[in-house]
């Protein structure tokens, strides 16, 4: 169910009149993370929402305190979750998601939801056959143990560290880890981990629909979490797709690129596609 935040967010860019961003965030974040991306964009012009993913608590604080509130989400109601927001909006909107956020924005872009998409750091989905050993070594907090399928997982400093954060300097890291990761859910994981042998995977896209509109994938060089071959996979993928596809490689930057000290870079890059696009 909606939340109260949410729905007034929707109530409010349905009567600013403005064109509609809105933002999805990853694993081990929440909505919050994206403050600073959507303060540029409504100065920008723009009207922005980001919803939660279902049943997220609202602060960093209260998700640490509940890790159970994390667990059991699945891609597939994730990716309703926010088509169930995006109905709710007058206007259709332009998409911007990071990591598991990314899949879930191409998910929602070929369902033709979205006007202008930019998946950033996609997690892989169906049909994404590399599989490097940095992703794996990220992701094996979860994977490491089959009853993580119906839990969420902490990431230590030292797996945020890798996973997250090997592009910054100590200190900064140390200040990121201090102020955003949650507990996540370890179901997306296992989804993604054998999408390739599930035929009915939710989390399949939908490439070929010529409403998908235009989409620009971002890829940090050093993400250890998704490496850039991956999202290069992505970006082959949905390359065929009669609306422009594009693909962009963000030199020295890692898997927190949208919420680290280089955020800003990311984010006019973003903004700068979405207004060619966007109306």
């Amino acid at each position: 169910m909606a939340t109260a935040r949410e729905l007034g967010e929707v109530e409010i860019a349905n009567t600013s009149g403005r064109p509609v961003v809105m933002f999805i965030h990853g694993l081990w974040l929440l909505a919050g993370s994206w403050q600073r991306w959507r303060e540029k964009f409504e100065a920008a012009g723009y009207a922005t929402v980001a919803p939660g993913w279902p049943d997220d608590p609202e602060s960093v604080g209260e998700g640490r305190a509940n890790p159970a509130s994390f667990a059991g989400k699945s891609v597939g109601a994730i990716t309703e979750y926010y088509a169930d927001m995006i109905s709710r909006l007058e206007r259709k909107p332009a998409i911007v998601g990071h990591s598991f956020g990314g899949l879930i924005t191409q998910k929602l872009a070929g369902m033709g939801l979205a006007t202008v998409s930019v998946p950033i750091d996609p997690a892989p989905g169906r049909g994404i056959l590399p599989l490097p050993l940095s992703a794996l070594r990220a992701s094996f907090p979860a994977l490491r143990n089959p009853a993580n399928r119906k839990k969420a997982v902490m990431l230590t400093y030292g797996q945020f560290r890798y996973a997250f954060v090997n592009a910054v300097p100590e200190d900064e890291a140390r200040k990121l880890y201090d102020e955003f990761p949650v507990p996540g859910p370890g179901l997306p994981l296992f989804q993604a981990a054998v999408a390739n042998i599930n035929p009915n995977s939710e989390t399949i896209v939908d490439r070929a629909n010529p409403n998908r509109g235009p989409m620009k994938f971002l890829s940090g060089e050093k993400d250890h979490t998704v490496p850039p071959v991956l999202a290069t996979a992505a970006f082959q993928k949905q390359r065929d797709n009669p609306s422009a596809t594009e693909i962009e490689q963000l030199t020295a930057r890692g898997h927190s690129l949208v919420i680290d000290t280089g955020w800003e870079q990311v984010a006019d890059i973003t903004l700068a596609f979405i207004q060619k696009h966007h109306s």
